[in-house]
């Protein structure tokens, strides 16, 4: 129930001004944010160096898992050496022993996070700063803002997730500390006026007149960075709170008032970051994503909150960030030089946590509390996409590592970021180096007592038995995690039932794993692309992403996956010219190059997820027994109509209140000095030599549409046709 007045509620929201008129948007209350510099030691305020959060002993912790994977590295090298020295020094030999060292340095730190992360499952760890799972919940006494960006997505799918967070949240009985923001970024004209459209209905829908809020920026400077940004400077001094959000981002009601009330409790922590589970998989790959995300993400995710601390990292959604330290310290710079290194900042998240930390704040995970969700790319190839953007934002951070004053866990944060995409071309380097290798020591003469008299001759081979042994023991390392998963899953029985119990739970880990292991070779030359493609200067660009599972058409399949197909196959033959054994050894790679095309098709299927679903496999607690907040979004998306092509000009000419909301909505006219748009002046001149609507609807193009819809004077031109 609203405890203000009617008058103090529409002052609050500024839903109409003296006269009556209506308003998307509350008072601004302005905040200064300024550009950081990354060569400057940054001003902390007189905050302490170590966060007064930070959990004790954590320098034992780090020193645990950063040293034991440390240990492991060099033991898997000496024992790789033995591999190798037996065909003495060579140029192809220490490249595969440097490559190899480097590789398994990756995942034996990967191993010794995960056992950290066993024992804080096991000891329901997980939470800290007071938070509680269960118990009555917490007072608040500050306002917050929920903030949910959107570029080009269906605003059907926005509204409703954020009408069942809406609904979560009153449901708490702490309604009235809320306060929630649709910040648009979209650029698509049909798409701004349907947001608008929604933005209204679900305003009438719920009543919140006075709590839900509309804003779109005519030009989306720096992304989703700049749109979080310019809300902060234009709005930021009225909440002390925000939560970020994405367009596929659900979080339960209760998740927010206890991560706000820990806030509130904390002046000196400036972010908390839930663990988001993927949700509403349909295809065998979102289903693959969302079961390893659902049993394998939270013993990585404690892992690494056990250890980083209050030194903790940020992935830019489904967290609480306190607005004074975002202002005070997380303003992006431009990079300098050209994109794709330089320019705006992609993978802002991470930044922007380094910096707060750098600022003597407190960054946290706290991955044991539940009701924060979001959902997968339902393909390969949609994942593909997605990732070639996080691929240029992560090593953009190679010229933010060397930021004066960082952290230095927070510098790890930006390599572990770095690497996790170049360690797919040297993968690749490593396989190539093996082959090479094998077909040296084939064709190559060798010289068994070279240039000292010896009585024993060398024997120039790779030891293939001491070759079996460092195979084994790094496939064990790789692959412990998930039995360590398992095993924890096993101590849940809430959970492990969710999943269909101890034996479909097991034989979900095989197939994930196995499909999961075709899958590998692939994706590692789509991110070697990548990596490539980025390194000769191509930027990524800001495409939406696809959400629903609708299927690749197969001959966008085939376009785009013959030549990994290809690739195999005349990896294969050269590894089968060399050796046979060699071939075999190298068979699960070549297997899921070969089968590259038809497995693209297949984990891309809504068919092929369904019918692991109904066999009992893949499955997650969240959907055979949904919580309340994924029951309200589905079935605020059940209510939404079907699904229609739409124009933005025909949608405003039939429905005149929504013209009047548009129109009291538009960005300020254009004042003098201010760069013309050239859009909108021909999007004009059309408009005039137009005869009718429909003419008008046909000549103009997206970007003229849009202009001519983002002015009054383009609005009253067609209103006259």
């Amino acid at each position: 129930m609203d405890t203000l007045d009617p008058g103090a509620r529409q002052k609050r929201a500024g839903q109409a001004d003296a006269s009556g008129a209506f308003r998307a948007l509350p008072d601004e209350s302005p905040m200064r944010m300024d550009v950081q510099s990354l060569s400057a030691w940054p001003d902390t305020h007189g905050r302490p160096r170590t966060p007064v959060t930070e959990p004790s002993m954590i320098a034992l912790r780090r020193l645990a898992v950063i040293g034991s994977a440390c240990l492991l590295t060099g033991y898997g090298a000496y024992e790789m050496n033995r591999v190798l020295n037996s065909m003495g020094l060579s140029v192809l030999g220490a490249v595969l022993l440097v490559l190899f060292v480097l590789l398994f340095q990756w995942i034996a730190l990967a191993f010794t996070s995960a056992v950290g992360g066993f024992i804080s499952l096991l000891r329901h760890g997980g939470l800290g700063l007071g938070i509680t799972r269960d118990g009555p919940l917490p007072a608040l006494s500050t306002r917050t803002a929920l903030l949910l960006p959107t570029y080009n997505e269906s605003p059907g799918r926005v509204m409703a997730g954020l009408r069942a967070m809406y609904d979560s949240l009153a449901a708490t009985g702490r309604l009235d500390d809320f306060d929630f923001f649709i910040l648009s970024d979209t650029t698509n004209p049909d798409i701004w006026v349907e947001e608008e459209a929604a933005f209204l209905a679900l305003r009438a829908a719920t009543g919140g007149q006075g709590r839900i809020f509309y804003r779109r920026r005519p030009v989306n400077t720096e992304r989703k960075a700049g749109n979080i940004a310019e809300w902060v400077r234009r709005f930021g001094g009225a909440y002390p709170q925000m939560v970020t959000l994405d367009a596929d981002s659900l979080m339960a009601g209760e998740t927010v008032v206890r991560i706000v009330a820990a806030m509130e409790r904390h002046p000196g922590v400036a972010l908390i970051q839930t663990l988001p589970e993927i949700v509403n998989g349909t295809t065998l790959f979102a289903r693959m994503q969302q079961f390893a995300g659902r049993v394998y993400g939270p013993l990585i995710a404690h892992g690494i909150a056990w250890w980083h601390g209050a030194e903790g990292n940020y992935w830019g959604h489904n967290a609480v960030i306190r607005t004074r330290a975002f202002a005070e310290q997380a303003g992006l710079p431009h990079l300098p030089g050209r994109k794709p290194f330089g320019g705006h900042i992609l993978s802002h998240d991470f930044v922007e946590a380094a910096l707060m930390r750098r600022g003597g704040w407190a960054i946290h995970m706290v991955p044991g509390l539940a009701g924060s969700y979001e959902e997968s790319p339902p393909s390969l190839t949609d994942i593909a996409i997605r990732d070639r953007r996080w691929c240029q934002g992560n090593l953009q951070h190679a010229k933010v590592v060397p930021t004066r004053g960082l952290h230095w866990i927070s510098r790890l944060h930006m390599m572990m970021g770095i690497g996790s995409y170049i360690t797919s071309p040297m993968w690749l380097v490593f396989l190539l180096a093996g082959i090479l290798i094998s077909l040296q020591t084939r064709f190559e003469k060798p010289e068994y007592f070279g240039d000292t008299k010896s009585l024993y001759p060398n024997w120039p081979h790779v030891d293939p038995e001491q070759a079996k042994y460092v195979f084994i023991g790094t496939m064990a390392i790789l692959l412990a995690p998930k039995l360590m998963a398992y095993v924890a899953l096993l101590f849940d029985r809430a959970a492990c039932r969710g999943c269909g119990g101890a034996l479909r739970a097991a034989l979900s880990v095989l197939v994930e794993t196995l499909v999961g292991g075709l899958v590998a070779p692939v994706a590692m030359l789509i991110q070697t692309s990548g990596v490539i493609s980025i390194l000769l200067g191509q930027d990524s660009g800001w495409n939406a992403q696809r959400r629903d599972d609708g299927g690749v058409p197969f001959g966008d399949i085939v376009r785009a996956y013959w030549r990994y197909m290809l690739f195999g196959l005349v990896l294969g033959g050269s590894a089968w010219s060399v050796s046979i054994p060699l071939f075999l050894w190298m068979t699960p790679v070549l297997l899921g190059l070969v089968f590259a095309i038809p497995l693209a098709a297949v984990t891309g299927s809504r068919g092929a997820g369904q019918a692991l679903r109904r066999a009992g496999l893949l499955l997650i607690p969240e959907e055979t027994a949904p919580p309340d907040i994924l029951l309200r979004a589905a079935a605020a998306r059940a209510a939404l109509p079907p699904p229609r092509a739409a124009d933005a000009i025909a949608l405003l000419l039939d429905d005149p209140a929504l013209m009047a909301a548009h129109r009291a909505m538009l960005p300020p006219p254009r004042r003098a000095g201010d760069p013309i748009n050239a859009d909108l002046l021909v999007g004009l001149l059309k408009l005039e030599e137009s005869p009718d609507r429909t003419v008008a609807v046909a000549v103009l193009n997206r970007a003229e549409k849009a202009a001519v819809l983002a002015t009054a004077d383009g609005l009253d031109r067609l209103t006259v046709l």
